[in-house]
């Protein structure tokens, strides 16, 4: 299944030279007065060497079609990871494995672990998760929606920029794509 390189997502596979590629992380990049390009990490599933791909926009990534299985995340263990599926049985996947979208994973989040020959290979995330607030500075009573943004980080360790009237302990949206700040939940 052929995809463009801007819907490429941190866990799916993608068939790249003639072998299979977890996607670790992706990134928009827009330099100058450049034509923008999608830059992303990917892993070989074979070999599990790392390297770091630029692609065009419009350029067409062969999707790996895997066994995609519904599963929810439990909890980690330091670097292992663990999903249990609907008949309650538990599959864990180490972080090489998971990569950047680690820092996405909220107990109990649905998503789907892809399985190519019975070996779990990588997950796909959901689109947007939500996340708690846990250090940030103190929000600023004033503030309307500017273009004016502060760090925070959140449960899962990951720091996202947020409009200066987020506070700690709030629930907030993050595009999984881009690691962005969407909107209070």
């Amino acid at each position: 299944m052929s995809i463009p390189a801007t819907q490429m997502r941190p866990g799916m596979i993608i068939k790249f030279k003639d072998d299979l590629h977890l996607v670790f992380s992706v990134e928009h990049r827009t330099p100058g007065n450049l034509r923008a390009f999608i830059q992303a990490k990917l892993r070989n599933v074979r070999t599990g060497s790392m390297f770091v791909e630029r692609f065009r926009s419009p350029d067409p990534i062969d999707r790996v079609v895997v066994d995609e299985v519904k599963m929810e995340y439990l909890y980690n263990d330091g670097d292992d990871y663990y999903f249990m599926d609907e008949n309650f049985e538990q599959t864990m996947l180490k972080r090489e494995t998971l990569g950047d979208a680690v820092e996405f994973l909220t107990p109990n989040l649905s998503i789907s672990v892809s399985f190519h020959d019975g070996k779990a290979v990588g997950i796909e995330l959901p689109t947007a998760v939500e996340m708690t607030v846990v250090e940030t500075e103190p929000g600023i009573k004033s503030a309307t929606a500017s273009s004016v943004t502060k760090p925070a980080k959140t449960e899962t360790g990951l720091v996202v920029q947020v409009p200066p009237f987020i506070n700690e302990g709030e629930r907030i949206r993050v595009d999984t794509a881009e690691g962005a700040y969407m909107s209070r939940a």
